[in-house]
């Protein structure tokens, strides 16, 4: 808004009609602050590298388990022939994005206008990855590793489930992650490349949890402090605005744990071009990613079942 002006003085603005005192926009763009992903942190990518080049599925071979028997001296032996079943990851999703800059747009602008939109849709492209694998998987993980009987050998941890979820506090936080770690223990679970992936909201139980005592992490300063979660019993913790909730009664949500070999995430096709457009003087930018994930192994994963 421009100076107040008296009576009968003339107007200079840029909204008067003499125009003297130009509108000036601004070279520098608002910076865009974006949702963060973590799809690409907690999957791996042992198969990509195989289907990179050509085909749309590949067959994944399991190891079988052998049978232990009991022997006694003099006893006929008998053999078993192993055999498991194959799991296949298959190259079944694509998203792309598309748009069109005019040439006198682009040469009259005084920001890289084709520059700004591109970086833009490279990163929402990676959140509509990271919202479709979390809104697929989230109830992928092994009976014996969620709900109100969790627990492959005691069956002894309520993790929650569909009409009955379980309430957070700060007071209950840290034994919920626990409970999630002890619950993977009873798998056999490797306990390094453990992750979990929470909502900002569990991330501020933690921090108003006993985790602000830094002699509780071993830390030389509580996370009131340096605001780094880090990790808890074994797991690194990855915050996500996109965690998948449902409405259960209230909103609920599916907080996923597991091992970095439970999710495999394979990108065929990544190509983003830039082609000259056949109706107009425009330049088109389009991009296109064809993927695939598959939970190879839903004894690595465990989810929390969980509300306010």
């Amino acid at each position: 808004m421009s100076v107040g002006r008296a009576a009968g003085h003339p107007d200079y603005t840029s909204a008067g009609t003499s125009k003297f005192i130009p509108e000036i926009w601004s070279g520098k763009l608002l910076d865009k602050f974006y949702t963060a992903t973590v799809y690409s942190e907690i999957a791996n990518t042992d198969y990509e590298g195989e289907i990179k080049k050509v085909g749309d599925k590949v067959i994944i071979r399991t190891v079988p388990t052998i049978t232990i028997k009991d022997y006694v001296k003099g006893q006929k032996l008998t053999y078993e022939n192993p055999e498991s079943a194959a799991v296949d990851l298959t190259i079944d999703y694509g998203k792309y994005f598309g748009f069109e800059c005019d040439d006198i747009d682009a040469y009259q602008s005084d920001i890289a206008l084709m520059d700004k939109w591109s970086d833009d849709a490279g990163m929402q492209m990676k959140i509509a990855i990271d919202y479709h694998v979390w809104s697929t998987i989230y109830n992928s993980a092994s009976s014996y590793n969620k709900g109100t009987t969790a627990g492959y050998r005691s069956g002894s941890f309520n993790l929650g489930t569909s009409g009955s979820p379980v309430q957070l506090t700060k007071a209950n936080i840290i034994d919920y992650i626990v409970d999630c770690g002890t619950v993977l223990d009873e798998y056999d679970v490797p306990a390094t490349d453990r992750w979990m992936v929470i909502s900002a909201w569990i991330a501020n139980l933690l921090k108003k949890s006993d985790l602000k005592d830094a002699s509780m992490t071993g830390d030389g300063q509580s996370v009131l402090r340096n605001g780094r979660l880090g990790m808890i019993d074994r797991f690194t913790l990855y915050l996500s605005n996109q965690v998948y909730s449902v409405t259960d009664t209230v909103l609920c949500y599916y907080v996923q744990f597991g091992h970095k070999k439970a999710l495999t995430f394979a990108s065929q096709i990544t190509k983003t071009e830039q082609l000259r457009s056949s109706d107009t003087f425009a330049d088109i930018v389009r991009g296109l990613n064809v993927y695939g994930f598959e939970v190879l192994q839903p004894t690595l994963m465990g989810t929390l079942y969980c509300r306010k």
